[in-house]
């Protein structure tokens, strides 16, 4: 919308944007119920076409329920307890939704469903569907029903699908009561850094616009795609961090326009024409680096694509037009005493004299720092998630901690080898070379059970074969999924089979996800590369302002990659957080972090290069023009920072470990790449570069002046 009917029709742009808000949020609590649920899986892999035969020629698949019974006298074996499970087993094959159950009681059911203290086993149940039928047609009413104490037995329900369910819960339980304490406090860090309420209360209405909106945005996109749940939790996290990010570059700029004697109408429109346009192009630089997601073809971590992109819509929509029309209205009311000269004079304009007076000792110093922050992250090993990722009081976590603790294996862990054309006469040889495998405890099969390339006693055979095709089950040490599940699933899949065989299960499934994630990531990186070098290009024609801020962008994202190898994987802090460390990371949560954090990084990198580059333009110093920019781009970086880091770090308090590693790895970042990287690292190179951070090449400089910027730019400053 141009600046100039925003300043003309101030009264009716925030009437209507307030009713905007109302309706989006209204709109927006619809789209929370209407997203959908996810499994680590990856769709088209071998895994999964292994899981859809299991279940087209078999009717089974790899466990999703579990029972964990207990004898409350005696052992599983007493006759009792006997009765007890196999009343359970029937019980729980009976219950809708259930397509198939067995147990420690079952006819023929192998010994590892029993603990080694004999006085708990196993009950376990496929649940055909995907994650929404499962966890939300199906395990709400399972679960308690299931769980139980009798005179005789005890039990607890669990299960994969459970445990997820369980964080799920748990996250919006920890977002809610976040956004809680957030609220508040950007509000009270706003009012501390403005000393004003109503500049205060309305950045932060841009960041309550931004996540309306976004969640209403979202909802159109649900009626296309699935869309993850966890979506609606990054529009709550970036729209309050983007809102207020923008709301402060805006209502900075606009007080010193004010300062220079503007009169109010006249402020908002240079305001917008300037710190709007800057706005426009962070804007763009985040869209694109989250957009990038987009090339996973996996719909948990497109969703974030999906909601990043909403969110920067309405917060670059919030920024450059409800806000100027507030601020029409509001005038002097968010003006603060002071002088330009003065904020010239202050701590950041006297940092960067310093630092370009000696770059390479001040560069070289918090280029050191970074480097030592980041380099936990050589030592990085990306895993698998499991029930860890949830606090030790939850009840689901309490039972898996009792089955590592009483069961050498995991049987709903075992590896599925699927064979739909294969002959169950020929499944002996080839379960016996299985079960040599290092770590494999039995693989059963149509012929038979074997453990060490011997025969052993096991499940019924014919549970294994079909009119067509057969199945062999790969069960596996917990010990050995615990320290190398994806090569144990490598291993699987490179025994020689007399007959066509797919490798799945839920290892083999977690592994293909993670391999999928992982063999993107340099794509990924390139991509994100690109697409902000091209938008920081547009703002500056130049070729080497954009390759220096990709540059300290994955420095300052080393730190956040060091920290969660750091404290997440080798669980340093973990008494103080609350969680178990696991010695590996979950990949797909570091890459949305990457995404998200590459984007802040950016949008920070645009405000201080949008001043230095005015001041180059205004004066064609090369050195002067560096601490000039900073001197009056770094308070707000710092202000908006210290904010950002503050919400951030709130998450930090949840019982999840993915949201606890999205608050500790994205505080950290931001908090040392607004003050290592902008405040050090960037005066330092441009120093050293000098007018060498404006070149481009002759026909890239010939491209930027017919786009028009350098013309409008040269308006701004008349």
């Amino acid at each position: 919308m141009p600046a100039g009917i925003v300043v003309r029709r101030a009264g009716w742009v925030v009437v209507v944007s307030v009713l905007i808000t109302l309706v989006a949020g209204v709109v927006g609590a619809g789209t929370i119920g209407a997203l959908s649920l996810n499994r680590f899986e990856a769709p088209g892999s071998e895994s999964a076409r292994a899981r859809d035969d299991l279940a087209r020629l078999f009717r089974t698949g790899s466990p999703n329920v579990a029972l964990l019974v207990t004898a409350r006298r005696g052992t599983v074996d007493s006759g009792p307890v006997q009765a007890a499970g196999r009343a359970l087993t029937r019980e729980l094959a009976a219950y809708p939704g259930v397509g198939d159950a067995w147990s420690y009681w079952t006819t023929d059911a192998p010994a590892t469903l029993r603990s080694g203290d004999g006085r708990q086993a196993m009950v376990l149940a496929w649940v055909p569907g995907d994650a929404d039928r499962v966890r939300r047609a199906v395990l709400p009413a399972l679960t308690p029903r299931f769980t139980r104490s009798d005179a005789v037995i005890d039990v607890r329900a669990g299960g994969s699908d459970e445990v997820f369910r369980a964080v799920m819960e748990q996250a919006r339980q920890d977002f809610v009561r976040a956004e809680l304490v957030v609220l508040p406090m950007v509000l009270l860090l706003l009012w501390l850094v403005y000393r004003r309420i109503a500049a205060a209360l309305v950045t932060l209405g841009v960041g309550i616009f931004a996540v309306a909106g976004s969640l209403a945005l979202l909802r159109g996109v649900v009626l296309l795609t699935e869309v993850s749940t966890f979506a609606s939790n990054i529009a709550l996290v970036m729209g309050v961090g983007l809102g207020v990010d923008y709301g402060l570059f805006v209502i900075f700029r606009f007080r010193e326009e004010l300062r220079r004697g503007l009169p109010v109408p006249e402020a908002v429109t240079r305001t917008v024409r300037t710190a709007g346009r800057t706005v426009l192009f962070s804007g763009v630089t985040v869209a694109a680096s989250l957009s990038v997601l987009f090339a996973f073809p996996f719909p948990f971590l497109r969703s974030f694509a999906y909601a990043g992109v909403a969110v920067v819509v309405a917060a670059v929509i919030g920024a450059t037009v409800v806000l100027p029309a507030a601020l029409v209205l509001l005038g002097h009311a968010v003006a603060r005493a002071g002088s330009a000269r003065g904020e010239r004079r202050g701590f950041w304009h006297g940092l960067a004299l310093r630092v370009v007076r000696r770059p390479l000792a001040f560069g070289g110093a918090a280029l050191a720092v970074v480097l030592l922050l980041g380099s936990p992250f050589l030592g990085v090993r990306f895993g698998l998630p499991d029930d860890r990722v949830l606090p030790s009081s939850a009840p689901v976590r309490q039972m898996y901690d009792q089955i590592r603790a009483g069961f050498s294996q995991e049987e709903a862990d075992a590896v599925h080898v699927v064979a739909p054309e294969g002959n169950a006469a020929q499944a002996g040889p080839y379960a016996a070379a299985l079960s040599r495998i290092e770590g494999v405890v039995r693989v059963d099969s149509a012929a038979g059970s074997y453990a060490a390339g011997r025969p052993v006693p096991g499940p019924a055979d014919a549970r294994f074969a079909a009119a067509r095709g057969t199945w062999l089950s790969v069960v596996a040490a917990s010990d050995r999924l615990d320290a190398d599940a994806p090569g144990l699933v490598r291993r699987v899949r490179a025994v020689p089979a007399p007959f066509a065989v797919e490798v799945g299960g839920y290892p083999a499934e977690l592994t293909d996800y993670r391999d999928g994630v992982t063999a993107r990531l340099p794509l990924i990186g390139l991509l994100i590369v690109l697409v902000t070098f091209a938008v920081l290009f547009v703002m500056t024609g130049s070729v080497v302002a954009p390759l220096k801020a990709s540059a300290l962008n994955l420095l300052s994202l080393s730190v956040m990659f060091g920290a969660l190898v750091f404290v997440f994987q080798d669980g340093h802090l973990s008494g103080l957080l609350g969680f178990t460390p696991t010695g590996s990371i979950e990949p797909s949560i570091p890459i949305l972090m990457f995404c998200v954090a590459y984007g802040l990084s950016m949008d920070y990198e645009v405000f201080l290069l949008a001043r230095i580059k005015e001041e180059w333009d205004r004066t064609g110093d090369a050195v002067a023009s560096v601490p000039a920019g900073i001197a009056r781009s770094a308070p707000l970086v710092t202000a908006a920072a210290a904010i950002l880091a503050a919400s951030f770090a709130a998450y930090a308090t949840g019982r999840v470990v993915f949201l606890q590693q999205l608050g500790v790895g994205m505080a950290l970042t931001v908090a040392v790449d607004a003050t290592l990287i902008r405040g050090v690292l960037v005066p330092a190179l441009m120093r050293l570069a000098g007018p060498a951070n404006w070149w481009a090449p002759a026909p890239l400089r010939r491209l930027h002046r017919r786009l028009g910027v350098s013309e409008y730019e040269t308006l701004l400053l008349k």
